[in-house]
């Protein structure tokens, strides 16, 4: 297998497995993580953390050799497999979090780019270098980007196609954390600043501020009352409020 799923407490965690390649994307990797994340999707996981193998990368990009002679028909239904199954992230029930260690160039940071954060190790190196061998982003990095970082470092990373390192990532907001000691442990400690919240209810919080991106503001105010209204409806608002007047911890059912 190109990847491993397992398991650490509430956490899933879909490891990149091809240590001797840096952990570069080919067409079974890529179909394996979109089985792993459907998978995921039908478990009671609360969130879904993306690591690679070893210490040099998380993943160095898409397999060159692979794209090397492909026709017009197969680039273009390569880029689409990518986009595809990185979408599946957007529809997860779930949060999801790349814990970066090393490495993270092109499809490797698209990858990063689709999930809900990214936690950076010290070590971190980041890029889209597509524009260094005579193309352009292919896995929906020319489109989350810009939605992390704004139009213009977005246009900076991709048409340079330079690499920012741990420290200049967290300050243009690529990255929301820079663990200290092991990344992944890093990503299941933030992760854990969210997770025992009400699932239904994080979702309502993300889709409301991802769709501002591709709204006017007042198409966006809708959707965030149309969404908080809906939170309203659950039960665990009800518990989370009675919890505040009660002086407790509230314990959330994801109902």
């Amino acid at each position: 297998m190109s990847i491993e799923l397992s398991r650490r407490d509430e956490f899933a965690i879909i490891t990149l497995s091809r240590p001797e390649a840096l952990n570069a994307l080919n067409v079974r990797m890529i179909e394996d993580i979109g089985a792993a994340i459907d998978e995921v999707g039908a478990s009671d996981a609360r969130t879904l953390i993306f690591t690679g193998e070893g210490d040099k990368a998380f993943c160095a990009g898409a397999d060159i050799k692979e794209l090397l002679d492909r026709s017009l028909v197969d680039a273009k239904r390569g880029a689409e497999l990518g986009q595809w199954t990185f979408a599946k992230l957007d529809r997860l029930p779930m949060p999801s979090v790349a814990a970066i260690n090393g490495y993270a160039f092109g499809g490797g940071l698209e990858l990063a780019l689709a999930c809900t954060f990214r936690v950076a190790g010290a070590n971190a190196k980041m890029g889209l270098p597509e524009i260094k061998l005579g193309a352009i982003p292919g896995y929906g990095g020319t489109q989350r980007l810009p939605r992390v970082v704004g139009e213009s470092r977005a246009l900076d990373m991709i048409m340079t196609g330079r690499t920012v390192d741990a420290a200049e990532a967290e300050r243009i907001g690529l990255v929301n954390r820079i663990g200290d000691g092991d990344t992944l442990d890093a990503a299941i400690d933030f992760a854990r600043e969210f997770a025992g919240f009400s699932l239904p209810v994080l979702g309502f919080a993300r889709e409301a501020v991802t769709r501002a991106s591709d709204s006017p503001i007042n198409e966006g105010l809708r959707i965030e009352a149309d969404l908080n209204t809906l939170a309203f409806q659950t039960e665990d608002v009800v518990e989370g409020m009675n919890a505040f007047v009660d002086k407790r911890k509230a314990e959330f059912k994801d109902a």
